[in-house]
């Protein structure tokens, strides 16, 4: 009997280090992946839109993007991008223009290099939040 109880503790305590370890693991590549994740939503070309330069963000479900102002009317721009293609940037009540000094809807010309951030939109398009007028290169 002694001996019964024995070999059941023991067999418990190895299933439960055993089930601790792998809940470990667990965790473990669970919080790996969500860093990396959160790493390529600020990254260029990683599946989001954070990148620096002029038309950096050129794909993915970022809402920051930088480039060259294509056309625009009063609901919206359309951005080049560094790779040649485009983004729709959509303008609300709330979106705030800026330069050196505060700018204003006017100022959005095409030909113009500008940084949008904002939210991205399930069509690929973002609606901005701000956007900042940039110098020429």
């Amino acid at each position: 009997m002694n001996k019964s109880i024995v070999i059941i503790i023991a067999v418990t305590l190895i299933v439960g280090a055993g089930a601790f370890y792998g809940g470990m693991k667990y965790a473990e590549n669970k919080a790996t992946a969500g860093r990396q994740q959160r790493t390529q939503q600020f990254s260029g070309n990683a599946g989001a839109g954070f990148s620096g330069g002029t038309g950096g963000g050129q794909r993915g479900g970022g809402g920051f993007i930088s480039g060259e102002i294509l056309s625009k009317d009063d609901k919206s721009v359309t951005v080049k991008l560094q790779d040649g293609g485009s983004k729709i940037v959509f303008l609300s009540d709330s979106t705030k223009i800026t330069k050196s000094t505060d700018g204003a809807l006017s100022d959005l010309e095409a030909g113009k290099n500008v940084s949008v951030n904002g939210a991205a939109n399930p069509d690929g398009s973002i609606t901005a939040q701000t956007i900042q007028l940039r110098s020429q290169p």
